[in-house]
């Protein structure tokens, strides 16, 4: 087994030993282990195109409103059409996180292209509708009146993800060509996702690489930093640190023109200080940083968010292997699938948040200008 899944493969082991949240439980984030605040994330476009495109403000602004327009008062009632579906727009999201896509997996974090068909097939037919990393951590993001939301993430830029054959089309067992699948057979689920990118890039050098990244852009896929050579930035300098994640925004940017929204931490480690990697001036400034652990995200309207730990869970099946009959994608999806309540359902209408009542205390204050409840 390659150095970086036996790494990979510690870290959550360690994880699940010092006890991660069982299924529905919440802890309190500042209480959790390293490994599971651990995170990936990316996004992209530059900062006035990503800004306007999901109504997130550019690299460096908040994606908050300001607190101190923060209105005082009862909460207007949810629109009718919101009752009707059950909005709870302060409920889970479930944040996927894959690796290596093959026919026939040989590691513990790989997947075949039949099971991820098969569960971006149950994403669809569960009423589930993708949306960019970029576009969860913005609070803006367009999901239909009694649809969920789900945030599909890749790591790690491996050939499985993407490629491009002699016609321009995506082929066909690649990851991106899975998802424009599914969408085609499932209206309603669209063919969006998020690439969390290394040095490989796919496996592409020049001017492969940056037809690859722009065929992405343009087609509704989001690109996000995973550092140059994905180590762990848990015991690095402050300067070996800004190099990893400045070096791939600088490659990303120099490819694409843009820059990403959203960082991925290797491993799920954190720096020993956290700004290092939220900004380094004009190089790069991320709206949000992506966890490793085993829990959907809280939603981004709700007091438990934070944009610089936001979970994930990995995309595996009900097996013993670290815990993934609890832990992993497949358990999750099931627990929300029977306890819909802590499910995060859209109202329909991207400038509210519409909830039950007995959920205002876990609002966001500063999301109250839009709130309704019922």
């Amino acid at each position: 087994m390659p150095l970086l899944h036996k790494i990979a493969a510690v870290v959550i082991v360690c994880a699940v030993v010092l006890g991660l949240a069982l299924p529905g439980e919440r802890r309190p984030r500042e209480k959790a282990p390293a490994a599971e605040r651990a995170g990936n994330t990316s996004g992209t476009a530059d900062a006035a195109t990503a800004a306007k495109a999901s109504g997130a403000p550019a690299p460096g602004g908040s994606a908050s409103p300001s607190a101190s327009a923060t209105p005082t008062g009862p909460i207007p009632a949810a629109a009718p059409g919101a009752v009707a579906v059950k909005a709870n727009e302060l409920g889970q999201v479930p944040v996927l996180m894959y690796h290596r896509v093959v026919k026939k997996p040989e590691m513990s974090l790989d997947r075949s292209t039949k099971e991820l068909y098969d569960e971006l097939t149950r994403l669809a037919k569960g009423g589930y509708c993708p949306i960019t990393a970029g576009e969860f951590v913005s609070g803006r993001f367009n999901v239909p009146a009694g649809k969920h939301p789900v945030v599909l993430t890749f790591d790690d830029s491996t050939p499985g993800h993407f490629a491009l054959d002699p016609s321009g089309r995506p082929l066909p067992d690649t990851a991106v060509a899975i998802i424009q699948r599914v969408a085609q057979e499932n209206p309603g689920f669209r063919a969006t996702a998020t690439f969390f990118l290394n040095k490989e890039l796919f496996g592409l050098e020049g001017g492969p690489a940056a037809v690859a990244l722009k065929w992405l852009t343009q087609n509704g896929f989001e690109l996000g930093n995973h550092t140059t050579s994905h180590p762990n930035l848990a015991g690095m300098s402050e300067k070996k640190v800004r190099d990893e994640i400045g070096g791939m925004e600088d490659r990303i940017f120099q490819l694409t023109g843009a820059h990403t929204a959203t960082l991925a931490y290797p491993f799920g480690s954190v720096p020993r200080k956290e700004k290092w990697a939220r900004g380094d001036g004009a190089r790069y400034s991320f709206q949000g940083i992506f966890l490793a652990g085993w829990r959907p995200s809280p939603s981004p309207f709700a007091t438990e968010f934070d944009r610089w730990k936001i979970d994930r869970v990995r995309s595996e099946g009900k097996i013993k292997e670290n815990d993934c009959t609890r832990y992993c994608s497949t358990a999750w999806l099931e627990y929300l699938d029977k306890n819909p309540d802590e499910r995060y359902t859209s109202d329909g209408d991207p400038a509210t948040v519409s909830f039950p009542k007995i959920a205002e205390d876990r609002l966001d204050g500063t999301y109250r200008a839009r709130a309704r409840s019922y």
